[in-house]
């Protein structure tokens, strides 16, 4: 049999994102001859537990989880594996196979790329592109990798990286650094893959800036969302994660090299947070870039 297809999400308390990732699922279903199902690690359902045993009911013992993030950040390198290897001690006749996080990749600049056409041309137009933001630096520092190559060959004045939380720039200071540096038009592009909180939050912030700066024209793109090209991207983890050989990039990895600012993350313990949706086992498993089933 072969292995099913796990997609594996943060969770959100916002419907419309929890919505967005279960249309999402029912879409990539549809592209498979497998069984497909997907669950969140927390805050709603339908939560990786539930996903697990619908897919084990079905006779599958190895499953394909490929995380629905779109940088290594804590819970592709944490949380993650650790809700699915609570699978495996619930049921130790299971395992999985993980994939990689889904970004930085061409078919989601191309996304993005699309999002921001939507509300102005390339020409005259500089992008500040929003991230998450996390206390990892390697994570923050591929949402700069992901604004240099949306700016490449794309005909945008120049391409920004900000932050929505946990690390900087924010919002505002993103945008007031593109003026700083002579952009007229702005368009602040999410770099999320489904609608919630801070994604919401992001196009707030640039409203809130706009109104503030008459003087520069802000505009607000859509989120990645449930399209074609996230599919394709996740059909293209789950083969990997079924025949490729995935490594997580340990070169830059604050739990495994000392970085200036970060020497209290050095070998340091990884437990993951605590899920008040899965409270029954304890404290998972520590940070680890190669993950087996």
């Amino acid at each position: 049999m072969t292995s099913p297809l796990l997609l594996v999400g943060h969770g959100t308390v916002d419907a419309t994102g929890v919505e967005e990732f279960v249309a999402f699922t029912d879409r990539v279903r549809g592209l498979l001859d497998v069984d497909v199902a997907g669950g969140f690690i927390e805050l709603s359902a339908p939560t990786v537990h539930e996903a697990w045993t619908e897919l084990s009911a079905r006779g599958n013992t190895t499953m394909a989880a490929v995380p629905m993030v779109l940088v290594a950040a804590g819970h592709a390198k944490g949380d993650i594996p650790a809700a699915l290897q609570r699978e495996v001690v619930r049921d130790p006749a299971t395992a999985f196979v993980f994939g990689r996080p889904l970004g930085p990749h061409p078919l989601l600049q191309e996304v993005v790329a699309a999002r921001v056409a939507e509300v102005a041309p390339a020409q005259d137009t500089a992008v500040l592109l929003v991230g998450r933001g996390s206390t990892d630096p390697d994570a923050n520092a591929e949402i700069c990798k992901v604004a240099r190559l949306l700016q490449e060959g794309r005909g945008y004045d120049f391409v920004e990286p900000a932050f929505v939380s946990l690390t900087g720039p924010d919002v505002p200071g993103g945008l007031a650094r593109c003026k700083a540096l002579g952009a007229r038009r702005v368009v602040v592009a999410p770099y999320f893959l489904f609608d919630g909180v801070l994604p919401r939050r992001v196009g707030d912030q640039a409203r809130a800036f706009a109104a503030q700066h008459p003087d520069l024209d802000v505009r607000v793109a859509r989120h990645i969302g449930d399209c074609a090209e996230l599919a394709e991207l996740v059909l293209e983890r789950y083969r990997e994660a079924l025949h490729g050989d995935i490594r997580m990039n340990c070169d830059t990895c604050a739990y495994r090299v000392l970085l200036p600012g970060f020497e209290d993350k050095l070998g340091a313990a990884q437990t993951p947070h605590h899920h008040p949706d899965d409270p029954s086992h304890g404290h998972g498993h520590g940070h680890g870039h190669v993950i087996a089933g």
